[in-house]
């Protein structure tokens, strides 16, 4: 499994990503080079049909998301509407329990046929290691929404859990599961707060990619008034991680803030280092064009 090369103190990530922006860019961008050349991605995930494992429903109404995201999820009992000639792959996601777990345990009776049509991604929050032992042999990765902060959890999700939670659940899942790290950018209510700590959790850790969303104020939400973090937040963060891990492919995510601000994003997420983007903007495929940069189009989820 791949992590970064070197061990550092939190400290010493903190003041490295203080650095100019733009050197911090350009490192990042020499050490992409270095290790990737010039091949990067485009996703635009077509091909990964979306069930939901609670329908619409979320017990926790996380000040982000509301559940709001959850309607336009397909109902795992409605799988056979997916169409086999255009879905290969799905993402098995829904609602959390007051625990902050995705309950996919319970269709355990279905993930044999769906297994054998597509590869799975799964979303299961903290889940026991009684619920991944039954679910690995279906689950191709497992996508966890890795935050450390204890403040961003008390206030986002609201419930009874700490950043140690995710950390020693996302531990547990790597022994028996391939474990995407998703961290979001600003999560705090547009607040870039405990992402650089996430990172360093993960040079200890490991990883075998990162994916990197921004939080994006959704109407009906807690959240719904506050603003993205700023751009320039974002890619700084990035940088600091490709930086931190060389060898390890990162990834822009499909959750990310449209319009303007997608189109100053993306170009400097490609300067900054990234393997993938889903869906970029036309600055961001422009971007890596100058950069001479290989493009190739992947239509299933990043995480896969």
């Amino acid at each position: 499994m791949m992590s970064s090369s070197k061990s550092y103190a939190e400290s010493d990530i903190q003041s490295f990503a203080a650095q100019p922006l733009e050197s911090l860019m350009e490192s990042a961008w020499d050490i992409r080079l270095k290790n990737f050349g010039l091949d990067i991605s485009w996703v635009n995930p077509i091909r990964t049909g979306v069930l939901s494992v609670t329908g619409t429903t979320c017990a926790l109404k996380c000040a982000h998301c509301g559940g709001k995201y959850l309607r336009h999820m397909l109902p795992i009992e409605r799988w056979r509407e997916l169409d086999p000639s255009k879905v290969t792959s799905c993402l098995i996601s829904g609602g959390c329990d007051h625990l902050g777990r995705v309950p996919v345990e319970k269709y355990v009776r279905l993930l044999p046929e769906l297994s054998s049509k597509w590869r799975l991604n799964m979303h299961l929050g903290l889940a026991s290691e009684e619920v991944i032992s039954n679910l690995a042999p279906f689950c191709h990765v497992v996508s966890f929404d890795f935050v450390v902060d204890d403040e961003t959890v008390r206030d986002v999700y609201g419930f009874r859990a700490s950043g140690q939670d995710f950390l020693e659940t996302y531990s547990m899942l790597r022994q028996h599961v391939k474990v995407i790290p998703h961290i979001c950018i600003g999560l705090h209510g547009g607040q870039i707060s405990g992402e650089l700590n996430a990172i360093h959790a993960l040079t200890d850790i490991g990883a075998d990619a990162i994916v990197f969303i921004v939080f994006i104020p959704t109407p009906g939400t807690l959240y719904e008034n506050r603003t993205p973090p700023p751009v320039e937040g974002v890619a700084r963060i990035i940088a600091t991680a490709r930086c931190l891990f060389p060898r390890t492919p990162i990834y822009l995510g499909c959750m990310r803030p449209h319009g303007k601000y997608r189109h100053v994003l993306d170009p400097m997420a490609v300067r900054s280092g990234v393997n993938r983007i889903v869906v970029p903007s036309h600055q961001g495929r422009t971007e890596a064009l100058k950069l001479g940069l290989d493009a190739l189009w992947i239509e299933e989820c990043c995480a896969l």
